[in-house]
């Protein structure tokens, strides 16, 4: 594999990784943006393998990561604590990514799965199989993933008049939203107190419980997801200048865009099915990774560090902020809450 860096207009250090027919344009900004989200998630990782009601050293977390110790110390950090930093740095990652799909397909920055109706979708799904089939893992996955999916189909159904406007399209999404958010509490309302009490408890978004059978089924899906991802980022791109610009760069627009919009949907289901919906972070990782790397557009690798290390830092946060700890959805909530006032705010007044 060679490496050439050469430089292209506007001043702008691009890397291009060549092996024999294939190349790959990285921005050089936007690998060092990821080199430093990698490096801070690392080290909230091993802050949160550290702390808890047995606190231990950082020597003593990296040796139990490489198996040099055994005993209580390698149960605490690779049996209880480990499975939860890894649940959330994935699916983090993951949610970052569903957001970034979103906001480049409806060039908006509230197109937020959860705002548009996806994720409630995917709640609705897993509700039921919880509620009412009291399923296994695998049955709250597809029950999430078909929830999503038939949200998708009817908010694109109501939106579509001449074609599909982000604008009206976002607005149907908050409708369906709130219709589904009514139907999500009646099942909780008619369900068994110790039921219902669960469920409540996992639909604030919880990584709680979070057991390796879940992060592995589930880091699995989301693995496949991000590579396909990856590989439609470049057509995503292009049909954020327009469908017409994008066709006569040979993009098939149709394809391209029903593809991204599974990934997406199905990114967030399978983080619904295994934690409950963890609000906002498809909202405000696209946003700041934008930002951090000063890209014209929505690019997916920022936003999934993003996402990982602001999932990572709030769950941390929810541990060990109050007596008890809360569902890191809650800590989500008041940051993703900030963050959407501080984005009207500035719209508000770049309209003036």
């Amino acid at each position: 594999m060679n490496t050439h860096v050469p430089r292209v207009a506007l001043g702008r250090r691009v890397l291009v990784l060549r092996h024999r027919r294939i190349a790959v344009r990285l921005r050089w900004r936007s690998v060092v943006v990821c080199a430093v989200l990698a490096v801070a998630v690392a080290a909230t990782a091993v802050l949160a393998l550290m702390t808890g009601s047995y606190a231990l050293g950082p020597g003593q977390v990296l040796s139990a990561l490489t198996g040099g110790e055994t005993g209580i110390v390698h149960d605490i950090v690779v049996e209880w604590r480990l499975p939860r930093v890894t649940a959330a740095v994935v699916f983090g990652a993951a949610l970052g990514v569903s957001g970034a799909v979103f906001q480049s397909l409806l060039r908006n920055p509230l197109a937020d799965p959860g705002i548009v109706g996806f994720s409630q979708g995917s709640y609705t799904g897993a509700l039921i199989v919880i509620l009412v089939v009291d399923g296994t893992y695998v049955q709250l996955v597809g029950g999430a993933l078909l929830g999503g999916m038939a949200t998708a189909v009817a908010v694109y159904a109501l939106a579509h008049r001449r074609g599909v406007q982000g604008f009206r399209l976002i607005v149907v999404g908050i409708g369906v939203s709130a219709m589904l958010g009514s139907l999500n509490t009646w099942l909780i309302l008619k369900a068994d107190l110790d039921q219902a009490m669960s469920a409540a408890a996992w639909g604030a978004g919880s990584l709680n419980g979070v057991s390796w059978d879940r992060v592995v089924v589930g880091g699995a899906c989301i693995a496949g997801l991000l590579l396909v991802a990856g590989t439609l980022s470049r057509p995503m791109r292009q049909m954020e200048l327009g469908d017409e610009a994008a066709a006569s760069h040979g993009i098939r627009v149709a394809p391209v865009r029903l593809g991204l919009i599974l990934v997406g949907v199905a990114l967030t289901a399978t983080v619904t099915a295994a934690s409950g919906p963890i609000a906002f972070l498809s909202l405000v990782a696209p946003q700041i990774g934008r930002r951090l790397a000063r890209t014209a557009g929505i690019t997916l690798a920022p936003a999934a560090f993003v996402g990982a290390l602001l999932c990572l830092a709030s769950d941390y946060l929810a541990q060990h902020i109050a007596p008890t700890p809360l569902p890191v959805g809650v800590i989500t909530v008041v940051l993703g809450g900030g963050y959407l006032g501080h984005l009207l705010f500035t719209e508000a007044r770049r309209r003036l």
